[in-house]
């Protein structure tokens, strides 16, 4: 999955850092990250951009790779402040980073797309209206107004591949790009453990009740904000799917050989699918 990056380390640990000559800076524009040219993911350097380093924020370290938020107007306006420094450069969407190399950098990246969301949807203090200030000890924004703490934002969900003897059930979800097939998902709403939030989305999203629910695996899924926690569990009693239309197109039982699927070294839910396909979920 994209967050396993050995044999290099993540660190998420904050400090109040400046960065340093040969830190890596990640430049963010409304339209998505500033990188430079090439086919190869590759980051800009403090040395490349100017003296903006008061306005850099800390984000967290990979091995001894350190790397630095900066956010800009535009691109167009970044490059040219910067012109004696970058050669080349390029824009790239949170998106393409599923098919980016090399993978530890590509996992910074989509990491940081989802700090720069967090900091560019907390601008201002949604109690009291006033500005809000980083904190020096903690990855937090507060308000010196009325006291206000905001956190980044993590969605938590479950990922559920449900099972029917040697079938899966395999979902298409309706006006989404992403048009492969996944598995059931959905968010836990409060109050819930993950275990019922399973029971629920199965039953919303396929009108199956399930049983044997068993603990996966979990992943950062920074591509939608969202820590995700994957499960297997059984169909209990009748397998007649009543499918969502209006959250799906497609909800089907298929069966293991023809799944039609290939392991890609980025999703839970693509990892999921080829362990059932492969027989690796099987309890001995």
């Amino acid at each position: 999955m994209i967050q396993e990056i050995d044999p290099y380390k993540y660190d998420v640990e904050y400090k109040h850092l400046q960065p340093g000559k040969n830190d890596y800076v990640l430049p963010f524009c409304e339209n998505g990250l500033i990188v430079r040219a090439g086919e190869e993911l590759s980051f800009f350097t403090c040395a490349d951009t100017g003296k903006e380093t008061d306005y850099m924020t800390y984000l967290f370290s990979i091995d001894e790779m350190r790397f630095f938020y900066l956010a800009v107007h535009e691109e167009t306006q970044f490059c040219e402040q910067n012109k004696m420094t970058i050669s080349g450069y390029r824009l790239i969407k949170r998106q393409e980073l599923r098919r980016l190399s090399p993978k530890h950098l590509a996992f910074a990246a989509v990491t940081a797309f989802q700090l720069d969301g967090w900091y560019r949807n907390n601008r201002f203090c949604g109690r009291c209206g006033k500005v809000l200030r980083q904190d020096e000890k903690e990855r937090m924004l507060f308000c010196g107004e009325c006291g206000n703490r905001v956190y980044p934002r993590i969605n938590p969900a479950v990922i559920v591949a449900v099972t029917n003897g040697n079938r899966l059930l395999l979902t298409k979800y309706r006006g989404r790009e992403y048009t492969n097939y996944a598995l059931v998902a959905g968010f836990s709403e409060i109050g819930e453990s993950f275990e019922d939030t399973v029971r629920r989305e199965v039953m919303e999203e396929a009108g199956l009740s399930v049983k044997n629910i068993r603990y996966y695996g979990s992943q950062p899924w920074a591509f939608a904000d969202n820590l995700l926690a994957g499960y297997f569990c059984e169909v209990d009693g009748s397998d007649e799917i009543r499918m969502d239309e209006e959250e799906l197109s497609e909800a089907c039982w298929l069966d293991r050989e023809d799944i039609p699927v290939e392991y890609t070294d980025s999703s839970l839910t693509n990892e999921m699918i080829c362990v059932f396909k492969n027989r690796q979920n099987e309890q001995s």
